[in-house]
């Protein structure tokens, strides 16, 4: 399902919505379109509306500030690109560097994406036991960075054209 984004009033990522949510938020007014998909629409009897990718809210939304991204496995594959951590093919599973059995908890720090076949051979162990090297460290997102990754947008690639940045 396709993901939207979610600008605050003031222009702020808030999260990701469903396709569905999106457009039930714009035709209750309660958003409005900022960048749709170029070429597609939603049409029905009375509506006519464009698909949206970001949507921003006609009113501000209070947020309480978060220091942290929460961790997710989603977040961990999405982090790493969807790229084993150990020989960069597809990734499908994620592994903890240290395993949960050795006292490594699900934390950004300790988790990496993994392929089945790499996360299998590692097992129960370290990457150095398993004579593995990681290919890159794992780190810990900032809340903005784990968001817009959702999307495929990369804060050090820079923001997208179509991402509209307030004066």
């Amino acid at each position: 399902m396709r993901e939207t984004l979610v600008l605050n009033a003031s222009f702020e990522p808030l999260s990701t919505v469903s396709l569905r949510r999106a457009v039930v938020l714009v035709m209750q007014d309660k958003a409005v379109v900022e960048h749709a998909h170029p070429g597609l629409r939603i049409r029905a009897a009375s509506v006519d509306v464009p698909v949206p990718r970001v949507i921003r809210l006609s009113r501000y939304v209070r947020v309480p500030f978060r220091q942290r991204a929460a961790w997710s496995r989603r977040g961990v594959l999405v982090r790493d690109q969807h790229r084993c951590a150990y020989c960069g093919r597809r990734a499908t599973t994620v592994d903890h560097v240290v395993p949960r059995s050795h006292g490594g908890g699900d934390t950004w720090l300790n988790t990496v994406a993994s392929c089945a076949e790499d996360n299998h051979r590692k097992a129960d162990r370290t990457p150095e036991q398993a004579g593995m090297r990681l290919l890159r460290r794992p780190f810990e997102p900032t809340p903005a960075d784990a968001l817009l990754s959702t999307l495929g947008v990369s804060v050090r690639d820079g923001l997208p054209e179509w991402l509209p940045v307030p004066a």
